[in-house]
């Protein structure tokens, strides 16, 4: 009798671990989203912490993230924009937080406000849109580097922002549900 017994045997795939933050969340029907939003949650502070830094590089200390997405969003494209606008293309739920930080940035000096009839308009001053330049440079010189060093192409960068737009989606739409509930 041979003691062989290989062919008899099943193989079994060793099984492949998934990184989460949160185990007891994981899904049979989708580990991979738990991977995703630990993923979002690492991407999203380290995001939120280069924002700060690059912007204190740039000049301005003490920046918070929301004040930098909102210095960058009402320097975009160099047009007037009303808070419900900024909120609405930023995703921001608590226009609280938004004007309380557009209120920080008037003060700073880098943005202004007009009155137009009911609305409040919101437009980067020229110390604004110095900083945002000076932004942009670091920026090159410390992020956009590092991605050309890191050899990861521009259409993969591409492609996981159009996945995490869709995601935002269907956060938006599971938030709409469970605020049914």
């Amino acid at each position: 009798m041979s003691a062989d017994t290989s062919e008899s045997l099943p193989v079994q795939a060793a099984p492949v671990s998934k990184i989460v933050s949160s185990n007891h969340l994981v899904s049979d029907r989708s580990a991979e989203l738990s991977e995703l939003e630990y993923a979002l949650i690492m991407a999203g502070n380290a995001f939120n912490r280069w924002m700060m830094r690059c912007m204190m590089a740039a000049g301005a200390k003490d920046m918070t993230a929301v004040e930098v997405s909102l210095l960058h969003h009402v320097n975009h494209r160099d047009r007037k924009k009303k808070l419900a606008d900024i909120c609405f293309v930023l995703n921001i739920e608590d226009t609280h937080i938004a004007t309380y930080a557009l209120k920080k940035l008037i003060k700073a000096g880098y943005l202004q406000s007009e009155k137009q009839g009911k609305e409040l308009l919101f437009s980067v001053t020229p110390e604004g849109r110095d900083l945002c330049a000076r932004y942009k440079e670091v920026r090159e010189r410390c992020l956009i580097q590092v991605q050309v060093d890191s050899g990861i192409p521009n259409q993969a960068i591409g492609e996981a922002a159009q996945l995490l737009r869709n995601a935002s989606g269907l956060y938006d739409t599971a938030a709409r549900a469970a605020a049914s509930l």
